[in-house]
């Protein structure tokens, strides 16, 4: 395996839009960790997210989350994957 794995991915977030509206926010960081973990290979746990990925997802308050978000996510030796904003 090399030392990293970089990828810029798409997250859709259409399915926050079935929470109830006072926790699509908080649903919408747990389909980014889900979605990461699952196109990576890597466990839930070792999802590492940016605090500027949370502040866009939050954005709008926590009843108005965007739809979907592209991130940058690398996936390092270890297993950890950190998830950026891309630019």
């Amino acid at each position: 395996m090399a030392d990293e794995i970089e990828r810029i991915i798409t997250v859709p977030l259409k399915a926050t839009k079935m929470a109830p509206r006072s926790r699509r926010a908080k649903r919408a960081v747990k389909e980014v960790r889900e979605f990461i973990a699952r196109h990576m290979k890597a466990e839930e746990d070792k999802v590492w997210i940016d605090t500027k990925v949370n502040e866009k997802l939050w954005e709008r308050g926590i009843q108005k989350p965007p739809s979907r978000i592209a991130v940058r996510a690398v996936k390092f030796d270890d297993g950890t994957v950190e998830v950026t904003l891309s630019e």
